[in-house]
């Protein structure tokens, strides 16, 4: 996976750029009925595309195109084959956190005393409590710090204790492979975490990597947040501006030891790499003690994890951004992390467990309420990342048709990346794709990628003014960005029609 180039605006642009998109319920009027649509020469376009295209030999070819407006499928191509989803995963999880959710549901973060305050001074334990938030950033503590501070608190006559237990205790999704667990996009999931900016990886850090002052020297390495959370070990050299940037960087193995080596030129850019710490309960913990300790309160105890009763009492509650503001990271930057935890949190909300066996459990039900077939497919987490995961398209494009009617789905559309858009917080992952064809056409759609699979499934205006939708599931490739190509294809022959 790659990371996208870093650039933060406003939400209110992105509002104001998604109003001005006029795919929505009143779609679904007598302009269809009047289609101009050639059914028949499409399925022959399409039929000649996926049999000459070269790179698709060997591959499972997964195609479902459905009238937006009736919802008849107007192209199928093992559309009832369970295919692996990568990221299209997240459009089911999407659809049923906002069923189960709302909208309007927002994450708390809550500091907790099972003690009293007396003057500055409090006698008792302070308690950090995280209910989920995947949004929480170092200055989220810092703003918490700061109320403790202004209600006078100075001493805290007790320890100081970081509690996740809102979820269960496993980090890891059942299938996630060893090789991504270092990866932000792999992070562990705790119900109480934090990420370095506002791209929102939960539990990662950022790594910059630097030349040094001259050949032969050590590079720079610095760390965002700065934490001693974790420690590097720098084995890269700075090496003559003609030479070639030669940068590894892992996470050892239940540690925090975060290991670089190779060489980088003088005068090179700067790499920036985003790394997944262990145990990210301990990592929040570790920020909200710097925070304390800028804002002048001290405790006389020790630090630790653990978890708090029903007896305590609450001094602080923090609020993330609502449901319809995180799907906009999660789902344009596919954010593996909030997939995850919005499951978790499902079947919390749901089932009083949050873990994912609750959280698939909750899923299932509730696309089942959208006429998806909860039999037809094989469900393991919420983001995709699993290649145990299996879903027919039929299903994907009966989702995306049926979930029109509901009223939040004006959120929902707005969350999926749009073709040839290159702000980030709207062109997300099709940013730099499709962008003949956006010209011509509106095209909203979730993207994914795991090796060896790809997929597209989404919402497109075709140029004679038909709203499509469409589901494109590639699996067994050889090479991932040349199914993404294949995708390209062919939802540019449908914005042509």
């Amino acid at each position: 996976m790659m990371k996208f180039l870093k650039v933060e605006v406003s939400l209110l642009s992105v509002i104001a750029f998604c109003a001005l998109f006029t795919f929505s319920n009143s779609t679904k009027d007598s302009t269809f009925a009047n289609s101009v649509l050639d059914h028949q020469a499409l399925t022959s376009q399409l039929d000649q595309l996926l049999q000459s295209d070269p790179n698709l030999q060997g591959a499972l070819i997964g195609v479902s195109i459905r009238s937006a407006s009736t919802g008849e499928i107007i192209y199928d191509h093992l559309g009832d084959t369970r295919l692996r989803p990568a990221s299209n995963m997240k459009l089911l999880t999407a659809a049923s956190a906002l069923s189960v959710l709302g909208e309007n549901f927002s994450f708390v973060t809550e500091v907790t005393t099972d003690g009293s305050i007396n003057g500055n001074t409090l006698d008792g334990n302070l308690f950090l409590k995280g209910k989920g938030d995947p949004t929480l950033l170092k200055s989220d503590f810092e703003k918490i710090a700061k109320v403790l501070r202004q209600s006078g608190l100075k001493v805290i006559q007790g320890d100081l204790i970081a509690d996740d237990s809102w979820y269960d205790d496993v980090r890891y999704s059942p299938d996630l492979i060893w090789s991504d667990e270092h990866t932000y996009y792999g992070g562990q999931v705790s119900a109480l975490t934090v990420s370095p900016n506002k791209d929102y990886d939960a539990g990662s850090v950022i790594v910059d990597i630097a030349p040094g002052t001259e050949t032969g020297s050590d590079a720079t390495i610095t760390v965002t947040p700065k934490t001693d959370y974790v420690s590097i070990e720098n084995n890269v050299i700075t090496v003559p501006a003609n030479t070639k940037k030669d940068i590894t960087i892992i996470r050892q193995h239940g540690t925090n030891n975060i290991i670089i080596k190779g060489t980088i030129p003088e005068s090179s850019p700067i790499e920036r790499e985003w790394i997944s710490v262990w145990e990210p309960t301990g990592y929040a913990l570790n920020l909200f003690k710097q925070s304390l300790k800028k804002y002048g309160i001290i405790w006389t105890g020790i630090a630790k994890v653990g978890e708090s009763d029903d007896q305590t009492s609450r001094l602080v509650t923090h609020s993330s951004m609502p449901l319809s503001e995180l799907l906009i990271p999660f789902m344009k930057l596919s954010n593996n992390g909030h997939a995850e935890v919005l499951l978790k949190e499902m079947g919390k909300v749901s089932e009083d467990e949050g873990s994912w066996d609750s959280g698939i459990k909750v899923l299932e039900r509730e696309i089942a309420k959208f006429s998806v077939n909860p039999d037809t497919l094989v469900i393991r987490d919420g983001s995709g990342i699993s290649h145990i995961n299996l879903i027919p398209a039929n299903e994907l494009s009966k989702l995306l048709y049926t979930i029109q009617e509901e009223s939040w789905f004006p959120v929902y559309l707005n969350s999926l990346p749009i073709a040839g858009e290159n702000n980030r917080t709207v062109g997300g992952t099709l940013g730099n794709r499709l962008t003949s064809a956006s010209s011509i056409s509106n095209i909203h759609a979730k993207t994914g990628t795991i090796s060896t699979v790809s997929g597209l499934s989404g919402y497109i205006e075709t140029k004679s003014g038909e709203q499509l939708i469409f589901s494109i599931l590639l699996n067994n490739l050889v090479d991932e960005s040349k199914g993404k190509k294949v995708e390209d294809s062919i939802v540019s022959l449908l914005a042509k029609q």
